[in-house]
């Protein structure tokens, strides 16, 4: 499903949640500007000594340059300034060239940060989802998806609730774990602004995972409500024998 995403720009939400890409636009030369921009400025700020170690510690089979994350996120700002987006269309071009054909890590961690760079935030809204899909199913590892989960997909959920929440429900149930696991964190920033059923929903339908992933989400996710409502959370653990004790440990841990 995913093969014909390279150029597609997203502008529906299906109602299962999965990606249906209908529209192709050729590319254009201010996104191969951008990109070349990007590619160019994080060969500038590559660590060849770093780098190995950081591959290491994210068991990456892309390699990285070694570029730490106040170094990228300044780059991409700088970037973002000097070569501003024309369009939507032009902005989603970028981030997908970005991301689909990334010979280094930190080029698919530009990619998010241009989803979330001031400069692009009015063009944030739910028919994204499919976008942030393809990044969390191709990524499918907890540094992309988790700051998807909370910092993408979190704010369009308090934003546009009665459009993303059935979305994030069909992706609790979803074969692709990683789809389970951007449902059970998306609302790890909501605080008083949670909703009580989604979350309760999406950790149900996780409940029997033995996933480490999905289980230590399900205790984030808790832990985090807990700050918000510690009654809800110990109640939710008393109810639920069947949480794990890796999650059950994590809902209950007090920072």
């Amino acid at each position: 499903m995913f093969d014909s995403i390279a150029r597609a720009i997203p502008l529906a939400v299906p109602e299962t949640g999965d990606f249906v890409p209908i529209q192709n636009t050729p590319e254009s030369d201010e996104v191969t500007a951008v990109v070349t921009a990007v590619r160019d400025g994080l060969a500038a700020l590559a660590d060849p000594r770093s780098a190995p170690a950081m591959q290491r510690y994210m068991k990456s089979d892309m390699p990285f340059r070694g570029v730490r994350t106040p170094q990228r996120r300044g780059l991409a700002r700088r970037i973002t300034r000097e070569l501003p987006f024309r369009d939507r269309n032009t902005w989603l071009q970028t981030v997908l060239r970005l991301w689909d054909d990334a010979t280094y890590r930190e080029e698919r961690y530009v990619a998010i940060d241009l989803t979330g760079h001031r400069a692009v935030a009015h063009w944030q809204a739910p028919d994204l989802l499919p976008l942030y899909e393809h990044l969390i199913v191709t990524g499918a590892w907890w540094d992309f998806v988790d700051e998807i989960a909370i910092n993408r997909i979190g704010p369009l959920l308090r934003q546009h609730f009665a459009t993303v929440a059935p979305v994030l429900r069909h992706w609790a149930h979803a074969p692709d774990p990683w789809k389970r696991r951007a449902a059970l964190l998306s609302q790890n920033a909501s605080g008083a602004s949670t909703d009580p059923a989604l979350l309760n929903d999406c950790i149900e339908a996780n409940l029997d995972e033995p996933s480490f992933f999905l289980r230590k989400a399900i205790g984030w996710a808790l832990r985090q409500y807990a700050r918000t409502d510690t009654r809800w959370v110990e109640d939710f653990v008393a109810d639920h024998p069947g949480l794990s004790p890796l999650s059950r440990k994590e809902a209950l841990r007090r920072r």
